[in-house]
């Protein structure tokens, strides 16, 4: 996870990923250290790689929206429990709030 709220990284955008499942639910690497707040919706992205040759390297990638997740609990600096809002977020797809 990466502290967003330091001078040095854009406060206009919060990201992690979803890290796992734990018996209280889902887990994501986003939490105080990055501003998050309880409520909040984050938009989740899946990583996809696309068929064929590739021209230029990391090309050969994209991020598919799946769905969003609202955060109902951040335990720690690094990281909340969230629950799905809709679609069909998994571990490892990224999370990601553009703050306004």
């Amino acid at each position: 996870c990466r502290d967003w709220s330091s001078d040095v990284c854009s406060s206009d955008l919060m990201r992690g990923s979803i890290v796992g499942k734990d018996s209280t639910g889902t887990v994501v690497c986003v939490g105080k250290a990055d501003g998050a707040t309880v409520g909040q919706v984050l938009e989740v992205y899946r990583v996809q790689s696309t068929p064929g040759p590739s021209k230029t390297p990391g090309a050969g990638f994209r991020r598919v929206a799946v769905g969003h997740v609202k955060i109902d609990h951040i335990f720690d600096d690094h990281f909340a429990h969230v629950s799905v809002a809709d679609g069909t977020p998994a571990v490892h797809d990224i999370v990601e709030l553009r703050k306004k």
